[in-house]
């Protein structure tokens, strides 16, 4: 793999002078996200799922969900022009995968009974653990907040845990994706209530 020009030394955060600045994505951006999610999915969920249960996971699993771009509650982040980040929230039924396979629009939530989804974050691998996946989830819980929502859930790769974890998110059950040719894919749900000013953890 070619490194990216100009990838930030590791030690970068969103909170740090010049920092990651997620942007609302738009329908001109999907076309880089649907080239991000393979490339980030075979390089970091490496270390927790097999060649073959990635593979059968990209599209399905790991893909783009084109009604949160037209919701507004997807992000991007850019470097240099190049989206390096990508993962929103939805005010919709869906708790995780891409909408190629949906046959209807998903059914809206009820903010005082349902609790929001987080979705389909993606790094790409050489901008991991620089805070991208950080400045999207704050923008996330913020507008989620907003949004008059206070429960939040997430369906979460074993790769994405920690990251949840950081942000008050606790493991409700463990369970498994099933995906083609027999395959399955392990995952987590994960839960938080939101109360009080959102903040990014240290």
């Amino acid at each position: 793999m070619t490194p990216m020009k100009g990838a930030p030394p590791a030690a970068m955060s969103p909170r740090a002078p010049g920092g990651w600045a997620p942007r609302k994505a738009a329908k001109r951006d999907i076309p880089a996200i649907e080239a991000l999610i393979p490339l980030s999915a075979r390089k970091l969920q490496a270390a927790f799922y097999s060649g073959a249960q990635i593979e059968a996971a990209i599209g399905g699993v790991f893909g783009v969900d084109r009604q949160l771009v037209r919701d507004g509650t997807y992000f991007v982040v850019e470097h240099e022009g190049r989206v390096v980040g990508c993962g929103g929230w939805s005010r919709r039924a869906s708790l995780f995968g891409g909408d190629a396979g949906r046959k209807r629009e998903d059914r809206e939530l009820d903010p005082l009974k349902d609790p929001a989804r987080i979705r389909a974050f993606f790094v790409h691998p050489e901008w991991a653990r620089c805070g991208i996946g950080s400045s999207i989830m704050s923008a996330c819980e913020q507008a989620i907040a907003a949004a008059g929502f206070r429960r939040v859930v997430i369906v979460a790769t074993l790769a994405g845990e920690p990251l949840y974890i950081r942000f008050g998110y606790r493991p409700s059950e463990r369970f498994t994706l099933e995906l083609a040719d027999g395959l399955a894919l392990p995952a987590v749900r994960m839960e938080r209530t939101l109360s009080g000013p959102v903040e990014t953890p240290e």
